[in-house]
């Protein structure tokens, strides 16, 4: 079956995207829109850090890019992992050696995904970790 982003209803979910790229963040927010999901967006570590210090603020996955400003990809993944280990971190980056990814994994992300990211990984990464699944809690 070919996933149609159409048929993924997430306007009870909540997607963080991490990335200081902006044609990147054009693109994830295009194929993102017709889901419904509310989308928010970070240009730099630093903000995302700060975002996430509030306690009641809800996150269902974050998009998560390796080299960031200010503070980076895994950097800002080990101070989301300290009060939200359950909530999936897909780190979609350019780098791809070995020893990159095992920092993320080690960091906790649950993907690591080279770009270029084709809509089809991005449709299936969000029903593995959203489709059909209850709402994360606010910290979990």
């Amino acid at each position: 079956m070919v996933l149609n982003i159409n048929e993924l209803q997430l306007s009870d979910k909540s997607i963080v995207i991490v990335e200081d790229d902006l044609p990147s963040i054009r693109y994830y927010e295009t194929l993102l829109r017709s889901s419904g999901a509310n989308i928010t967006t970070f240009r730099n570590g630093k903000e995302f850090v700060d975002y996430i210090s509030q306690p009641d603020i809800k996150i269902d996955i974050v998009f998560m890019d390796f080299l960031i400003p200010l503070i980076n990809g895994i950097e800002c993944l080990r101070a989301f992992r300290k009060n939200r280990k359950n909530v999936p971190v897909l780190m979609l980056t350019a780098y791809s050696s070995e020893q990159c990814k095992t920092e993320a994994y080690l960091a906790g992300c649950n993907e690591y995904v080279l770009k270029p990211i084709y809509p089809e990984k991005i449709f299936f990464l969000l029903e593995k970790y959203l489709w059909h699944q209850p709402s994360t809690s606010l910290v979990s």
